[in-house]
């Protein structure tokens, strides 16, 4: 199966936001948005609980408020955070949804682009289960870049010019996705 067949397989139901391809899990992190039809960004992030490590169950816990400060030592100094994404890609290319796509969810920050200011009004979270300075999957460049071509598909304001990363709308603030993240290799991925 080439990969423009399988960007093309991943489908959103327009009334309730969900991406069919993704497991579902409810984070309280999210809110309505201003203006739901104005969706014109993508954000892209990295994340690992603890910092450089993946796998474990750290990450959904931390956007479901479930995260034990206990459990590792950098946990107590996020553990009440109120943070969520829309959408999660594990290093082995699995989706997970938390907040559906029609809803504002808290992953931005303080942010502007191109002169907005808080871009979780009006832009869709993505997650990669990395840091700034580890190679990402095969897996989650192919899942990343299916999942853009649906959002694309179903919102008319966004295109393939509407993505951004973290560190582009909070420069000095945050890093991610990094220089790992290969841009040219997500464009790539749009052509193929």
């Amino acid at each position: 199966m080439n990969q423009k067949h399988t960007a093309s397989n991943f489908s959103i139901d327009p009334s309730s936001g969900v991406l069919a391809e993704a497991r579902q899990i409810s984070s309280p992190n999210c809110d309505p948005r201003p203006d739901p039809d104005d969706i014109s960004l993508i954000v892209i992030h990295n994340i690992s609980l603890p910092p450089g490590d993946f796998g474990g169950p750290w990450i959904e816990q931390l956007f479901t408020n479930c995260l034990n400060a206990d459990a590792h030592p950098y946990f107590s100094k996020i553990c009440q955070l109120k943070v969520s994404s829309h959408l999660f890609i594990d290093r082995a290319g699995n989706i997970l949804q938390f907040v559906p796509l029609h809803l504002r969810a808290w992953h931005a920050g303080v942010s502007v682009h191109n002169g907005r200011e808080n871009c979780n009004d009006f832009s869709i979270g993505i997650e990669l289960e990395g840091t700034d300075d580890s190679a990402y999957t095969d897996q989650q460049y192919r899942k990343l870049a299916g999942v853009i071509e649906s959002l694309v598909r179903n919102f008319p304001n966004l295109n393939w010019d509407s993505i951004v990363g973290h560190s582009d709308i909070s420069p000095g603030r945050k890093t991610d996705p990094g220089p790992a993240f290969s841009w040219a290799r997500l464009n790539d991925l749009k052509n193929s």
